[in-house]
């Protein structure tokens, strides 16, 4: 379970992300970011380590190649907490991030795993992405 401080920081740092690149201010942007990474190194490896907040720090990484390790750190952090919810999501990301790098057989694996997660989740609009996308790369 994600600390209820933490998670609130970094929901706060996320919608003050969206802003700054809204408004294509690089230098908010730049240091927000780096406030989220301070978060996610800090708490690294402690109790209050968790995949959401290096899921977030992956969704504002604007390299794609940077983005994807970041991705499978917070996969891997899912999986060890079992969490299906975030081990979808990640891996949907992930998959998307990797179709931008024509990594096909990489997206297809990544969607097969959040697939085989999200069969235990609620999401159903995240399901459905999951699917769609999958059968797009597979039958393509």
């Amino acid at each position: 379970m994600i600390n209820t401080k933490i998670y609130k920081a970094v929901y706060e740092l996320a919608e003050k992300l969206m802003k700054a690149a809204a408004k294509d201010d690089r230098a908010t942007f730049e240091a927000l970011y780096a406030e989220l990474q301070a978060i996610c190194i800090d708490n690294e490896n402690t109790d209050k380590d968790h995949p959401e907040q290096w899921e977030t720090l992956a969704d504002f990484t604007e390299e794609l190649e940077d983005a994807l390790p970041i991705y499978q750190k917070a996969l891997d952090k899912a999986i060890a907490e079992q969490s299906k919810d975030h081990i979808a999501s990640i891996g949907f990301s992930m998959a998307t991030f990797q179709v931008e790098l024509g990594q096909t057989d990489a997206a297809i694996s990544s969607l097969q795993q959040a697939q085989a997660s999200a069969q235990g989740i609620e999401d159903n609009d995240l399901k459905a992405e999951i699917d769609e996308l999958l059968e797009k790369l597979t039958t393509g």
